[in-house]
């Protein structure tokens, strides 16, 4: 992997696991911040340049594929470069290995947005930074993502989190660090599918649970700050034999702004198989009357 930099290497922890026995995947996005930050300072834009331009990259989507599980003591590193280069920001790729197999067990791809560290305006990239920046390109080779519709408004959808930003976390940049978004549109999952009947203690009872094998997440230049209120709405979008796709908005409910979005494919998982299961008929029909298109 010629121009790749190993940008992370740890464990999963017992405490890291979630209801499904796999790594939770809010401390993929743990780890991948580490990541990222050490990709950064590789190409000249980490927190010295901060601290001595005001400026820095802030992420503003991911598109990330979940292709095999990580389980509790599993060994793990992340490989990360740069795919891509925008007048005011950047494109890095991040490959998940399980290092005992060799295997990638996700990928993402990560965009940041250049900017002001005071007005949060995007900034372009001198010349001799997009050079530099430039010459680190490596070649990517993960599948494209799809575009699909998406709801226009908020129609429809249920109430699935609620809470306000905790000041621990706020990351070494004072933004509000990935790993704690995901976990409240975990927790939003966790109401949405209960809607229609996917509730704890049927998982519990039949020994399923969800699997997330794709996310599509945006950020808006919103701030956020220690103590804003924020609001999660979800609608289901689609339901299959054994798979879904929802839709979570988040808000902060000070200000009126979105946040972030979240669209999340899974499967109904058979948790003793570990593999996809079908929806009973009663489930997927309730599934289906409350559908968002």
């Amino acid at each position: 992997m010629n121009g790749w930099l190993e940008t992370y290497r740890g464990i999963v922890y017992r405490w890291q696991e979630d209801h499904n026995g796999h790594l939770t995947v809010a401390f993929y996005f743990a780890h991948l911040g580490d990541a990222t930050l050490c990709a950064l300072e590789s190409l000249g834009l980490g927190l010295a340049y901060t601290r001595r331009r005001k400026q820095l990259c802030v992420t503003t989507d991911c598109y990330v594929r979940y292709v095999r599980e990580l389980r509790v003591g599993d060994n793990l590193h992340i490989a990360s470069g740069l795919i891509g280069v925008e007048r005011d920001g950047l494109v890095l790729g991040h490959k998940l290995f399980n290092t005992e197999s060799g295997e990638v067990c996700t990928t993402v791809e990560e965009r940041l947005r250049h900017v002001d560290s005071r007005r949060r305006a995007p900034r372009a990239f001198t010349a001799a930074q997009r050079r530099a920046i430039e010459a680190r390109r490596v070649e990517w080779d993960a599948p494209a993502r799809e575009r699909r519709p998406r709801p226009s408004g908020l129609e429809g959808f249920h109430e699935t989190s609620r809470d306000t930003v905790k000041p621990e976390e706020l990351d070494v940049l004072g933004r509000v660090a990935l790993t704690h978004f995901v976990h409240r549109f975990s927790g939003a999952n966790g109401h949405a599918t209960a809607v229609f009947g996917v509730t704890p203690g049927y998982m519990r009872t039949e020994r399923r649970g969800f699997s997330t094998f794709e996310f599509q997440m945006e950020f808006t230049n919103a701030e956020l700050r220690a103590g804003d209120p924020l609001r999660t709405r979800s609608a289901l979008l689609h339901v299959g034999n054994s798979s879904m796709r929802l839709f979570h908005v988040m808000t902060n409910e000070r200000t009126g702004e979105r946040v972030a979005a979240l669209e999340q494919l899974g499967v109904h998982l058979d948790m003793d198989a570990r593999r996809p299961t079908p929806l009973p008929d009663s489930i997927r029909d309730r599934a289906k009357a409350i559908l968002v298109s």
